[in-house]
């Protein structure tokens, strides 16, 4: 078993990977910008070294730096976590040489895997469904135009490298293409430093759904079943759950043996996530593979009961799978919100402060990953989420019901949030229902963000609340009254209650 795992990450993430070390009796190493000098997974480390400046080109995606940091503290791993450089062949490559094990899959598989045309052809060589299109590069704009015609519109120009949307293009005739080619292949290179795309159909009002993977260095890989995925802003996923009300146990079955099949194609070892489409017809058709740790893999966990950054460890530590294919049974439901540092009714403009008072939610089925505490400042270094709310539940509904409990308890005093946004899709008759696809939270008018969710402001309920109780005064001395309750048979006069109860009116 590992000794000692430095972890090349930040907030939530480098915690729960921490708290995976500790309880298989592994020593830690966090890593920090100066920004983060007081940041929560630095005090939970065993040790923690700083690295360099705030900006993440400076500190979180130096290689050299962190292999430093790990030689130093004598660490023999490394788990990078997601996002930042967990998905760069060359920092795997760059932990073996320095005699470090990656807490991952072997750099080829990256490599292979992360080159969306690369997957693509790995794919269908192994059987598994391609959205139509083209496993080739279109290197002009004229060749662009070509495949679209012959594959019909709509079609998207995707990024061969990276995701999040970058470098991904909309093109719903012919005479957009020019335009579109040339703006997707800028922004490709700008944000991945190469700019080659390729062309798929566009399908509309289709499922993001998701297979979990696990493989160990002896040749053994298992699912671990589906994430739904599809609740996303511009690409951006909000909420996830599983399992998927899309997939029946047949389709569950095939889509997890297609995705077991390009793992073992690709000789991939570790964690991973196959991604696929799927329509209302229940065809499926693969889309890329992300090469690493899911930011949404709590909901897993919490249906099959396996702690995947465990098995991690372990298949890093050359120990065999865990489970077989055999053992994995769903039980239950589990819903994810990313909570983000962002306001909905702001068109999400990042929220960045300190926060004051950071109160959890608690309870039967609730979980919270998260890094904040009383104080914690917010800034624009990094990426906005600073939390991941799950609950479960026996089934849906009871998972729901406890996410919206959980919802109303939660509060982050000082900065803007999702909260209230992930409240109202909650209770919105399309996420309730099932009746919602990828595109949902941009055509769907009852998801656009609702000024009935705006949260009241505290500063101005507690002017509006000082007012009142001017107000309760004056109407005493003048012989009248109003906001009275009565507490063990006493009445008590409330300018809270008063306002609470307006604010209730004005929402209808």
């Amino acid at each position: 078993m590992l000794k000692k795992v430095l972890i090349a990450n930040r907030g939530e993430i480098a915690i729960r990977v921490i708290r995976a070390c500790r309880d298989l009796g592994i020593a830690t190493v966090a890593v920090f910008s100066e920004a983060d000098r007081k940041s929560l997974h630095v005090r939970y480390a065993d040790e923690a070294y700083l690295i360099g400046p705030a900006p993440a080109r400076d500190s979180y995606l130096r290689i050299d730096r962190i292999i430093n940091a790990a030689k130093k503290s004598g660490a023999d791993a490394v788990h990078p976590g997601y996002g930042f450089l967990s998905e760069r062949a060359e920092f795997a490559e760059a932990c073996v040489e320095a005699g470090l094990v990656f807490i991952g899959p072997p750099a080829a598989a990256i490599r292979n895997m992360g080159d969306k045309v690369m997957a693509k052809q790995l794919a269908r060589a192994a059987g598994v469904p391609l959205v139509p299109g083209t496993d080739a590069e279109a290197k002009t704009a004229a060749e662009a135009k070509s495949i679209s015609d012959e594959i019909g519109y709509p079609v998207l120009i995707k990024a061969a490298a990276g995701g999040g949307g970058k470098g991904m293009r909309v093109v719903r005739s012919s005479d957009e293409i020019e335009s579109a080619f040339g703006a997707a292949t800028r922004e490709a290179a700008n944000s991945f430093g190469y700019g080659g795309v390729y062309i798929e159909k566009l399908l509309e009002n289709v499922k993001h759904v998701e297979i979990q993977i696990i493989a160990d260095s002896f040749g053994n890989a298992i699912h671990l079943g589906e994430r739904e995925c599809s609740m996303q802003r511009r690409h951006q996923k909000m909420l996830e759950e599983a399992p998927s009300m899309a997939l029946d146990d047949d389709l569950r079955r095939r889509m997890g043996e297609v995705a077991v099949a390009a793992a073992k194609k690709a000789n991939y070892v570790n964690a991973g996530t196959i991604e696929f489409l799927v329509t209302n017809d229940k065809k499926f058709y693969f889309m890329e593979m992300n090469t690493r740790l899911q930011v949404e893999h709590p909901v897993t966990e919490l249906i099959t009961g396996v702690d995947i950054v465990t098995e991690q460890l372990k298949i890093a530590s050359g120990l065999p799978l865990s489970y077989k294919q055999e053992d994995i049974v769903l039980k239950g439901w589990a819903i994810e919100c990313r909570i983000t540092a962002e306001d909905p009714f702001n068109n999400f403009l990042p929220s960045i402060g300190i926060i004051e008072r950071n109160v959890s939610p608690n309870g039967p089925g609730i979980r919270l990953d998260s890094a904040v505490f009383d104080g914690y400042e917010v800034s624009l270094y990094y990426d906005p989420m600073i939390s991941k709310l799950i609950t479960y539940g026996n089934d849906r509904l009871q998972a729901i019901e406890r996410m919206q409990r959980a919802l109303r308890e939660y509060r982050l005093y000082g900065i803007k949030t999702t909260i209230p946004f992930h409240q109202q899709l909650l209770a919105s008759e399309a996420f309730q229902s099932g009746e919602f696809y990828t595109t949902s939270l941009e055509t769907n008018a009852t998801l656009k963000p609702n000024q009935q969710y705006r949260p009241i402001e505290p500063v101005l309920a507690a002017i509006a609340g000082a007012l009142i109780e001017e107000t309760v005064q004056n109407e005493e001395r003048q012989g009248k009254g109003v906001a009275h309750s009565i507490v063990n048979g006493n009445v008590e006069k409330s300018g809270w209650k008063e306002v609470a109860r307006r604010e209730v009116l004005r929402r209808g």
